[in-house]
């Protein structure tokens, strides 16, 4: 046999050769999997987590995703936790912006960097922000918001969860962009934001939608402006705010990630769970009715590149602002 015959059968036993090991391999899961969450019982990440968790066992063998609340520190006590456990699979992490991607901008002595302590798995929500008015503010669009705010500089206030949240972030970033100035008004849950709105103690806020979706339709808050340049059917009449400011995009976003250093081949078959999950029509509804969110499932590399596109877009207007976290 020449040398190139020789060769060529060689290649030919490649994937035979490689299917005894890849079959080896252990299903992924093969116990009961830890999920941190990086917020209380009750709120948006937390309820997303449930829903997810409710399907899990129907595509991982039976075995259940526990859902394990770790809140405080804007996430980044979950954050530190889940990048101390080992990369096995059997500890993930529901992400979220600050806990993984901008945490250290915030708190320059977090003990572990966001950038580089996980393994991303899979984007999997995103749910849109909205701009929020008091009932008693004339403005009812983006373009009246804007020039009341000009003429009155520094004479509004707004409510934020706190120093860093992505309420805060947002409404940083649509001040930057129309030119204007507010008082920012920090609190510790976006339950408190919105009540501070409804109460009237501010005049806006820039929360999640699933968060004040009951309160805008009461009538107690009013719905000037939507983050995503796509809006959402569950404001039908409200419109982007990219209509005025072209290209502004918010979104609170989630996904799964594992400690850092986790082999490629488990994170494909967790990516690969999770992805059926995301799939399921009654989750996407789900998600869809309660949250307002789109699921947007992916790649790990996709995910790793939205973390990242994440973290260049906010970390220059936290340095600029001076923001530290509450």
């Amino acid at each position: 046999m020449s040398k190139i015959t020789r060769r060529a059968a060689g290649a030919a036993l490649l994937p035979l050769l490689a299917a005894p090991a890849l079959q080896a391999q252990p299903a992924w899961p093969d116990r009961n999997i830890r999920l941190i969450v990086p917020f209380g019982a009750g709120g948006a990440v937390d309820t997303l987590s449930r829903i997810v968790a409710a399907r899990f066992p129907e595509v991982a063998n039976g075995h259940t995703l526990v859902v394990e609340n770790r809140p405080g520190a804007g996430g980044t006590i979950a954050g530190a936790f889940t990048a101390q456990q080992r990369p096995d699979g059997q500890t993930l992490m529901m992400a979220d912006i600050g806990a993984n991607a901008i945490g250290k901008e915030l708190n320059p002595s977090l003990s572990y960097d966001p950038m580089t302590a996980f393994s991303p798995i899979i984007h999997l929500v995103n749910l849109p922000s909205v701009l929020l008015a008091h009932p008693t503010i004339e403005a009812r669009t983006t373009q009246e918001v804007i020039e009341l705010a000009r003429a009155r500089p520094d004479g509004y206030t707004y409510s934020s969860a706190g120093n860093g949240n992505g309420s805060h972030l947002f409404m940083e970033l649509f001040l930057r962009r129309a030119g204007i100035r507010m008082v920012h008004v920090p609190y510790r849950s976006g339950a408190e934001l919105v009540t501070a709105l409804v109460r009237g103690d501010v005049q806006f806020a820039f929360p999640s939608v699933s968060s004040a979706l009951s309160m805008i339709r009461e009538g107690r808050v009013r719905a000037i402006g939507v983050g995503s340049p796509a809006g959402t059917p569950l404001l039908p009449e409200t419109r982007p705010v990219a209509d005025v400011l072209p290209g502004f995009n918010t979104a609170i976003w989630h996904g799964i990630l594992a400690p850092a250093g986790m082999d490629r081949e488990l994170v494909l078959r967790i990516n690969a769970v999770f992805a059926r999950i995301a799939a399921m029509p009654e989750v996407v509804e789900q998600v869809a009715r309660q949250q307002a969110g789109q699921m947007v499932p992916g790649t790990p590399e996709a995910f790793a590149t939205h973390i990242r596109t994440e973290f260049d877009t906010w970390a220059p207007i936290i340095r600029e602002a001076n923001i530290r976290a509450s």
